[in-house]
């Protein structure tokens, strides 16, 4: 057993199964995280922030990101073989063990927490909030239609968090920032789970997508009107210029291109459309970053 532990193979064998249980070959998942995070801190230093505090909090994105895939893995070890989708994933597979997902995500978890003890007082508070939301949002899709809305608030919580790192508080501007990227995270996550739906009515797993049925579309329409709200409302506080207002129209434009997308429902496109958000997201942080670098 020792040797076939130290053996060479076999370890390059197991990171890569635990490399593929963290999505590092899917990383469409780090950037839909990332971009509110970066709008926050952006925000809440007017301009470039801290670079201590950016690197702490883009690698603290990237390791939960990965700690938040374990675990819905592992919450869904009995589901994910029974989905389309998701039938290839490792622990679907059996390829590695609920034991096995159980200590990569502690261990991502302390690698996390150990980058945010090196903030301040308020921010390693909020952190706990972070890991409860990430620790349980796998399993809200047994309980509630609204398991997006659950993932949007723990994407989200880097937003407070980084405000409260680069400031040491977490004023209004903040949650309004926060607001936003789970009424985002709801557009994006319900395109996702359109390309599940069939799956997930016949194994009962809840969904938005499963909720608003026929009317998917329409409430995706008034969530993104919502974002687009929101956008301006922050800009406004923030005192953005007219470029950030550009990126925002050019936002619209993006969620215009993502209703044409999933018109018929069609899992390819669903999918497409979910994807594109990654573009939409850049681009809100191209006006943040340009609105306050013209105003120096």
């Amino acid at each position: 057993m020792v040797d076939k532990v130290l053996d060479k193979g076999f370890l390059r064998a197991r990171a890569l199964q635990y490399a593929r249980l963290a999505r590092l070959d899917r990383p469409i998942g780090n950037f839909l995280l990332l971009w509110p995070m970066l709008w926050a801190l952006w925000i809440a230093a007017e301009g470039v922030p801290d670079l201590r505090v950016l690197v702490i909090f883009v690698l603290g994105v990237l390791i939960m990101r990965a700690a938040g895939c374990v675990i819905n893995d592992f919450a869904d070890r009995n589901i994910d073989g029974h989905v389309k989708r998701t039938t290839h994933r490792p622990m679907a597979q059996g390829l590695v063990s609920p034991g096995e997902a159980l200590t990569v995500f502690v261990v991502l978890c302390l690698i996390a927490f150990g980058l945010v003890l090196l903030t301040n007082r308020l921010t390693i508070q909020l952190s706990v909030v972070a890991v409860l939301l990430a620790a349980s949002y796998p399993f809200m899709k047994r309980y509630t239609h609204l398991p997006q809305v659950h993932l949007g608030a723990a994407f989200g919580w880097a937003v407070p968090m980084a405000f409260a790192a680069q400031t040491g508080a977490v004023p209004p501007i903040a949650w309004l920032v926060f607001v936003s990227a789970v009424v985002w995270a709801t557009v994006y996550d319900t395109q996702y789970a359109m390309v599940d739906r069939d799956d997930d009515v016949k194994i009962g797993v809840k969904s938005t997508a499963v909720l608003f049925g026929d009317m998917d579309r329409l409430m995706i329409g008034l969530l993104q009107a919502m974002m687009l709200i929101a956008l301006i409302l922050i800009g406004r506080q923030a005192g953005l210029g007219i470029v950030y207002y550009f990126a925002v129209l050019a936002g619209a434009g993006l969620f215009l291109w993502q209703q044409w997308l999933i018109r018929d429902r069609e899992r390819s496109a669903c999918f497409r459309a979910f994807l594109n958000n990654n573009i939409f997201g850049g681009v809100i942080f191209a006006g943040v970053v340009l609105a306050y670098a013209l105003a120096d």
